[in-house]
């Protein structure tokens, strides 16, 4: 089975700290912005966080077949603004075949219509053309370029600026 129905959702749990870490371990340089998980007890710690969070919703994109969490995407929720940070990120073994714009699209369009949310913002590096892919096709739209936002390994990186939202008004 390919494509997006091999994958579905399901709130994150302890239980998936395993999975997180084979997928950190499965592209250590591009899943560096997304935490520092390098063995059990790290992923155990990364996953605790998300889960005693109280502003973080944190989706588990799940391989159908085995249940096994093959990406995640997290809300960071700001009630006073009614918005949300908006995050996502897929083991390297399950990408190119749409799995995370669906889930993405998928979470974004239940954070804006029953979880109270008006704005979701996300951020990601210039030079990671796939993540820009996957905002658009979740309906992001493209807001602007931060110049230098991130310093990688001694580096500055810009980074690209999305937003969605309920009702756009220009």
């Amino acid at each position: 089975m390919t494509g997006p129905s091999r994958a579905r959702l399901r709130p994150l749990r302890s239980a998936d700290a395993a999975a997180v870490l084979a997928a950190f371990r499965s592209d250590p340089v591009g899943m560096a912005r997304q935490g520092e998980v390098t063995d059990e007890a790290s992923a155990e710690e990364y996953v605790r966080q998300l889960l005693d969070a109280p502003t973080v919703d944190a989706a588990a994109v799940m391989d159908s077949a085995t249940d096994t969490l093959v990406g995640l995407v997290t809300v960071a929720r700001d009630e006073t603004n009614r918005a949300g940070w908006f995050a996502y990120w897929l083991h390297a073994d399950w990408r190119g075949d749409a799995i995370m714009a669906c889930a993405a699209a998928t979470v974004a369009d239940a954070e804006l219509a029953e979880g109270g949310l008006e704005r979701l913002e996300l951020g990601h590096r210039a030079n990671n053309p796939a993540s820009g892919a996957v905002a658009r096709a979740a309906g992001f739209r493209h807001e602007g370029t931060q110049r230098g936002h991130f310093l990688i390994d001694g580096r500055r990186h810009d980074v690209h600026l999305y937003g969605r939202c309920l009702l756009y008004t220009s």
